[in-house]
């Protein structure tokens, strides 16, 4: 198996208005990112820094790479347990500081609300979420806490 993986995403800049970085509120934080084969993803900034609602910025999308990444290692997880998982919903939350120029990110909580389909495999279903961290590659890449809130609920059968 191989140990090293290399992940190609370009992004371009969309922005220019005509007078380039002239000025601060001259130039648009439109861009797009692209990777082989898929659809392109339209970002800007946080609105807050004159980016564009419509469109994905950098702290949404880290926040979504650790509520997916989250997530595929629980699915994971939850076979190697054999909890059969027949939903799964995050609405995940992240806190961010800003400092000057600049800012981080002090928390992530990951809130999942996972179905299974029999009340025995609830125990089982909430233990695998600690794997699932253990396991998930951008969490463990992260320098701040990522917390999980999750809960289980059993399907309604008939």
């Amino acid at each position: 198996m191989r140990s090293e993986h290399e992940y190609l995403i370009e992004v371009e800049w969309r922005g220019n208005r005509g007078t380039g970085t002239s000025g601060y509120r001259e130039y648009g934080r439109e861009l797009v990112i692209r990777a082989e084969g898929k659809a392109e993803l339209a970002g800007s900034a946080d609105p807050t820094f004159h980016g564009d609602r419509d469109r994905w910025n950098p702290e949404e999308l880290l926040v979504t790479a650790l509520a997916q990444c989250h997530m595929l290692s629980y699915l994971h997880m939850a076979v190697r347990a054999g909890v059969v998982v027949t939903g799964y919903v995050d609405r995940a939350v992240g806190v961010m500081r800003q400092a000057g120029l600049g800012g981080e990110f002090t928390l992530v909580t990951l809130r999942p609300e996972v179905t299974v389909s029999d009340e025995t495999m609830v125990e089982a279903a909430l233990a695998a979420h600690a794997e699932a961290f253990e396991n998930c590659f951008i969490a463990r890449s992260v320098n701040f806490p990522v917390r999980h809130e999750p809960t289980i609920t059993v399907a309604q059968h008939g």
